[in-house]
């Protein structure tokens, strides 16, 4: 019968060994590709020399983040894979092995230059005010240069960052090759707290161009206050949290200049404004001129489409439609509904002979576009949650305006 075989912690036996590495210094085992000030837009590299491999590589930048990197199968080199910043400094860590029992590590650092050109965005709404808007408000960036390649359009978008409490599902919209626009699925919630933050600086958009200096933007919303103006009834009814408040006769456009059917979101508020009918292309002196000193004039549009006091119309007022294009009533319901409504608000247009509210470019009719629609001109085509990332800052920690 074959002995089993068994452990002994007695002597007389050879004994298995390890001999532990030898120290040599790896500095002359490898070869770094730059030192100094290096050009960001070209991958870092590492090579081990003959009969030597590498057996790690750190590339890390100020904030400790890691340099994504690969490296060979015959661990002969490794090459950065992740983007470099510009104008960033570098630490470098290598360890290695020289084929012949011995293992080091040696250390180095290196600077990225600086870019030649710089993506800042210009983030709103402007908050400097009241910080308190309604909850059709879409968020807006305005970059300093045209951005077209669909990757370099990927990269902004990952720069762009969105958060709220409570948080929801939003995406990003490509106005044009300047311009952004961010809003949720549906509306915001009613008393939101809202942060937006543009944090690229020296990361690589596209050749030649990198992110510039951080921006941030925070506000709240209010009441999910919505109106509704039927241009078949005369009517307007304002709503709060979802629950009607008051209805009151208006009157829209006449046919020849009926008010524009959809979602439009409340762009300003003006105690007084003069409206003159040459603005909009009548003539002066002509039949249909006018040139007033209008009160509590809630704006909708950059054309001129406001929600105001028409005092001379209130025979008219939940009977007929007989304005130019706004929604008019009676002094004492302008003045309330003045005094009810915010930037940001939501004035909706039905059963009007006009055309649909423009989505761009004549205030923000980005409400009429379909989340299907929205979502394809977002670069990455994707919904993005507004939730916290990990590691990031809650939005309750950024500075908030009061309600």
């Amino acid at each position: 019968m074959t002995p089993l075989a068994a452990c002994s912690s007695g002597g007389g036996g050879d004994q298995a060994t390890v001999e532990p590495a030898r120290a040599v210094d790896a500095a002359a085992l490898v070869h770094i590709s730059a030192t100094g000030q290096v050009d960001p837009s070209k991958p870092f590299t590492v090579t081990a020399e003959p009969g030597s491999r590498l057996t790690d590589v750190t590339v890390a930048g100020p904030d400790g983040r890691l340099v994504a990197g690969k490296l060979a199968d015959d661990q002969r080199s490794w090459q950065s894979t992740g983007h470099l910043k510009a104008a960033t400094s570098y630490a470098v860590r290598v360890a290695a092995d020289d084929g012949k029992g011995g293992r080091g590590e040696t250390s180095s650092s290196f600077s990225t230059v600086a870019a030649q050109r710089l993506l800042t965005a210009k983030l709103g709404p402007d908050s400097s005010g009241s910080g308190v808007y309604g909850v059709g408000q879409p968020l807006t960036v305005q970059l300093s240069e045209p951005v077209k390649d669909p990757a370099a359009r990927q990269e902004v978008e990952r720069s762009l960052a969105v958060t709220s409490q409570p948080a929801v599902v939003g995406a990003w919209y490509w106005v044009d090759d300047s311009n952004l626009h961010f809003r949720p699925k549906d509306y915001w919630p009613a008393d939101a707290k809202v942060s937006l933050a543009f944090d690229g600086e020296g990361s690589r958009i596209s050749d030649g161009l990198y992110g510039g200096a951080p921006a941030t933007l925070a506000l709240r919303t209010g009441d999910r206050v919505e109106s509704l103006v039927d241009a078949a009834t005369h009517e307007l009814t304002l709503s709060r949290n979802g629950v009607p408040v008051r209805t009151i006769p208006v009157t829209t456009g006449k046919p020849g200049f009926s008010t524009r059917n959809g979602t439009k979101v409340v762009l300003g508020q003006e105690r007084v404004v003069r409206m003159s009918g040459e603005t909009i292309g009548i003539a002066a002196g002509s039949q249909e001129s006018y040139d007033l000193q209008v009160e509590w004039a809630t704006r909708v549009t950059w054309s001129g489409e406001y929600v105001h006091a028409a005092p001379w119309s209130v025979a008219s007022q939940g009977v007929d439609n007989v304005s130019h294009g706004c929604t008019g009533m009676s002094t004492e319901n302008a003045k309330w509904f003045y005094d009810q409504t915010r930037v940001g608000d939501i004035v909706r247009v039905v059963n009007s002979l006009g055309a649909g509210m423009e989505p761009f470019g004549n205030g923000f009719g980005d409400w009429n576009v379909s989340w299907d629609d929205w979502l394809k001109h977002s670069a990455t085509g994707q919904p993005v949650s507004t939730a916290a990332r990990s590691g990031q800052g809650q939005v309750a920690s950024v500075a908030l305006p009061q309600l």
